[in-house]
């Protein structure tokens, strides 16, 4: 068959900078901070004591009390962006075949704050197991889509997908190929990521990846600044209701834009290091723009991974430098993660969700917090440090990059009706 069309008809958001999309578009074009010293466990005896948190945030607000006790807040997140973004793409359960919606979601953690929480009370008891019939259905990576369909009632494709902090996009990009190719007409799709607890903090200051910048918080997520020192952890859930064409049409949804293509593709290098020359990155975004029929000529704007370590985001500019070229001078670079920090599994739908309203508003979101330059960078780059820059958006190139050498980006271009 054809390949279907595939378009953007919902959005939902809850990050560091807002509990609705609204809200974090607004953080995102100001250049505001979500950091702050973090309020979920006592951190002072942590190298890192801040993070990226959702900021008043309580999800009986949104969810049953009872409901939510049996959730892991991964799976809270995930079904409250996803409410958002059902009801933003005005899906109407009684004009749609519910068989042909699905929900592919990603995590790249699951549920880690429930599973640890249980084990602190195993280990601080008496030794008799007393655990929850609720423990495994929150823990399992699954259980979000799972939950977001029996919610509403979509009864097409359901499953979870997870490659560390690449997994969101990889989920976009399985959602895709699922309308493309007839298997569903709509599918909600995204990720989400709640792991700020001891064990995630913890791990990752022994893997020496997080900034231990605790002094200034607001400031230690600095991509591509001379003085980065790592990433900066986030919190949040992002949702996108992807439509084959037709369907959307037919029904009279608003679109956002097109999902014009995706591409993936692995390192084959280091356990957590990139390339140094980004020979992985190179090949997904190479394969993206082909899966799109795109040149780099088309792109305006790439939201890049950009995580504020020293290796990532050098391996990173050498692709884009590689794959682009001379048109690589043409293109606004932005790290939103200087902003939210880094949402690890639910990087990428948030990531994408700042790219389609970069289309949608004409508005590149910056790169904040940078203060020195870094000779290993190329100064001819637009990297929209510190400001917002207003320019057309003819598409979107999103990338993510995660630990086991997993690559993937996805391109969103403007909205054009046949």
């Amino acid at each position: 068959m054809q390949p279907r069309r595939v378009v953007v008809t919902g959005l939902g958001a809850l990050t560091p900078l807002g509990n609705s999309t609204a809200a974090y578009w607004q953080g995102l074009a100001n250049g505001v901070s979500g950091a702050g010293l973090i309020k979920q466990f006592d951190a002072s005896k942590f190298k890192t004591r801040f993070a990226c948190e959702l900021k008043d945030f309580d999800p009986t607000n949104y969810l049953e009390k009872k409901e939510a006790r049996k959730m892991d807040p991964f799976t809270q997140t995930a079904l409250i962006s996803a409410d958002e973004a059902v009801l933003d793409a005005k899906i109407d359960r009684n004009s749609v075949n519910l068989d042909r919606i699905g929900v592919i979601w990603a995590s790249g953690i699951g549920g880690m704050i429930g599973f640890c929480n249980e084990l602190k009370e195993f280990y601080t008891g008496d030794g008799t197991p007393r655990f929850s019939p609720f423990l495994i259905p929150r823990l399992i990576l699954d259980i979000a889509a799972g939950q977001i369909s029996m919610r509403h009632g979509f009864r097409g494709p359901n499953f979870a997908v997870a490659s560390a902090c690449a997994s969101a996009t990889n989920a976009i990009i399985e959602a895709m190929h699922h309308i493309r190719y007839g298997m569903a007409d709509v599918i909600v799709t995204g990720g989400s990521e709640n792991v700020i607890n001891e064990a995630c903090v913890g791990g990752f200051n022994a893997m020496k990846a997080l900034s231990e910048r605790n002094d200034d918080p607001l400031t230690a997520s600095r991509p591509f600044d001379l003085d980065r020192d790592g990433f900066v952890m986030g919190e949040g859930a992002g949702a996108i209701v992807l439509e084959a064409y037709e369907h959307a049409m037919e029904r009279g949804a608003h679109i956002y834009c097109e999902l014009a293509g995706g591409g993936a593709s692995a390192d084959a290098y280091h356990l957590t290091a990139p390339h140094p020359e980004g020979l992985g990155a190179r090949l997904v975004m190479s394969r993206a723009l082909a899966d799109a029929g795109m040149q780099p000529t088309d792109i305006d704007y790439i939201n890049v991974h950009g995580t504020s370590t020293p290796l990532g985001d050098v391996a990173e500019i050498k692709a884009i430098q590689h794959v682009f070229g001379e048109a690589a001078y043409n293109l606004n670079i932005s790290s939103t993660k200087s902003m939210t920090g880094h949402l690890l599994g639910a990087a990428g739908a948030i990531e994408s969700i700042a790219c389609i309203k970069a289309i949608e508003h004409s508005l590149i979101p910056p790169t904040i917090n940078h203060f020195n330059d870094d000779p290993q960078l190329d100064p001819k780059l637009n990297f929209t440090f510190n400001v917002a820059q207003q320019r057309e958006v003819r598409a979107a190139v999103c990338n993510t990059f995660g630990f086991g050498g997993h690559n993937a980006s996805v391109i969103f271009k403007k909205f054009v009706a046949e």
